[in-house]
């Protein structure tokens, strides 16, 4: 029987991948490389120095029935749905993307991923900062603009996800989108710290 992440607390990244994916000891080699790329290092260190270390179970590999790539539920950590990825970037995109939400939920001491305006402010600041919407996953993804087009992705991205959350119709989830775009598509931490 597939294992499926709780819809709370926490958050998911969606996936684009098809036709079978990978078995989980796959995908928990691949989460192993992971640790080892600059941008997944960086992270770590930062939620370490920010009083949140994870331990060796932190990141781990299932299969998943939902269509989602993978998510973060507070107090287990990250899923990485092994059955929808295709690939090692596949892979280091969603712990990065997971990584940012545990982040975010270890330096806001009070968030509350049941609130669509806390919820949609994480999920900004992951697609953001990820690379979700880098102009070539875009392209692969067969959404093709010249201008404006991380914006409008980080948009699309931010309502796929929160729209999930069973506290947030899809009215609550634009509107909190839109109160704290501002704030949050601007908040880069921990990015703003590097060297």
């Amino acid at each position: 029987m597939a294992a499926e992440p709780p819809q709370e607390p926490g958050s998911t990244s969606f996936s684009t991948a098809v036709n079978g994916g990978k078995k989980l000891e796959e995908c928990q080699t691949m989460i192993q490389r992971s640790l080892r790329t600059p941008m997944v290092k960086f992270l770590l260190k930062h939620l370490e120095q920010s009083g949140c270390g994870i331990g060796d179970r932190f990141i781990k590999a299932i299969n998943c029935n939902k269509q989602i790539a993978g998510g973060y539920i507070r107090g287990e950590g990250i899923l990485v749905c092994s059955n929808h990825m295709t690939m090692q970037d596949d892979v280091n995109q969603v712990v990065i993307h997971e990584l940012i939400h545990a982040f975010d939920d270890c330096r806001a001491k009070n968030l509350d991923w049941a609130n669509c305006a806390h919820h949609a402010c994480s999920e900004i600041r992951a697609a953001h900062l990820s690379g979700d919407c880098h102009y070539k996953r875009e392209l692969l993804r067969g959404f093709v603009k010249i201008r404006g087009h991380e914006q409008d992705c980080v948009r699309r991205r931010v309502m796929k996800s929160v729209i999930c959350n069973p506290h947030c119709s899809e009215a609550a989830a634009k509107d909190a989108m839109e109160a704290v775009w501002d704030v949050c598509y601007n908040d880069t931490q921990p990015f703003d710290r590097a060297p």
